[in-house]
């Protein structure tokens, strides 16, 4: 009898919008950070590409990070962790055709789903200053490339972001959603709303599975969960949360340290040791330890 193939990321991505419940969605940066989300109990985790650039080359997400560089750390993340990836690719790194290379190599790589924007290369952060979008075809033939890519074999979902609503205006955003869902975008992010009630007109003039991004600092109203769900969300993504309080702890270590002091707030040695994966490591390697006669 043929065994079953396990199920995919992607497909249990696209079971976890059809409950139609709102994913609270942490990120990572790294492997780590996207193992403790998974210990932590969450069902999705998304790969930002803010923290990404940050943590592997300590340099702003201002398109300065390379696709192998972006890949390699999908590959790694998706590699520690079981739960659904959503990842950062940005413009898809070049034209119609290095989108598509791109979105095959995330899908390989593991992820669940591959977030692409309309951004004039080089990218930038979509709460920082100096984002430019391409015209509107050529933002639909980035989507579209990514729907061929994933029809050519490739199980992955397509994350469509618009950073239109910055430089054209609410309602070019909402046409440029609407046109990335009738391209076959899975998930749409249109970034930057300024107010709860642009927030609503998202989810109300274009239907379909809408991210919220919740940038600490940043445009977009933070809003509790539920009331993201009310609006009409399905994913809510924090993409700096984790990196802002890890870069807080460990900046508060740092001056303990140089006043000659100890940090406080530290995790016990063996918490430390099981979060990281100690633990498990010896239990697995126990079982193939040899038998050695009394």
């Amino acid at each position: 009898m043929a065994s079953l193939r396990p199920m995919t990321r992607a497909q249990r991505l696209r079971d976890l919008l059809s409950a139609e419940r709102l994913l609270v969605t942490p990120s990572c940066a790294d492997s780590l950070s996207a193992k403790l989300i998974e210990q932590a109990g969450f069902q999705t985790a998304f790969m930002s590409g803010f923290a990404v650039s940050a943590c592997r080359i300590g340099q702003p997400d201002t398109g300065l990070i390379s696709y192998g560089e972006m890949l390699d750390s999908v590959r790694n993340i998706c590699a520690a962790v079981s739960l659904p990836v959503l990842c950062d690719g940005d413009t898809g790194y070049g034209n119609a055709l290095n989108v598509k290379r791109t979105v095959k190599g995330y899908a390989r790589a593991g992820a669940a789903a591959i977030m692409i924007e309309d951004q004039l290369a080089p990218k930038r952060c979509g709460h920082t200053k100096g984002k430019l979008v391409v015209d509107r075809v050529e933002a639909l033939d980035r989507i579209k490339a990514a729907a061929d890519a994933r029809a050519e074999g490739d199980d992955i979902l397509i994350l469509a972001r618009t950073d239109a609503n910055h430089g054209h205006g609410l309602d070019e955003a909402l046409a440029r959603a609407a046109a990335f869902k009738e391209a076959g975008a899975d998930i749409l992010f249109v970034e930057a709303p300024r107010s709860r009630e642009e927030m609503e007109r998202i989810c109300r003039e274009v239907p379909g599975h809408h991210l919220a991004n919740m940038v600490e600092g940043g445009t977009t109203p933070i809003l509790p969960p539920a009331e993201l769900a009310a609006i009409g969300f399905a994913v809510a993504a924090y993409p700096l949360t984790l990196m802002s309080a890890a870069m807080r702890a460990m900046l508060e270590a740092l001056e303990a340290l140089k006043g000659q002091t100890h940090p406080a707030q530290l995790l016990g040695f063996a918490e430390l040791r099981r979060r990281v994966g100690f633990d498990s490591y010896y239990e697995e390697e126990a079982r193939y330890a040899a038998v050695r006669p009394d």
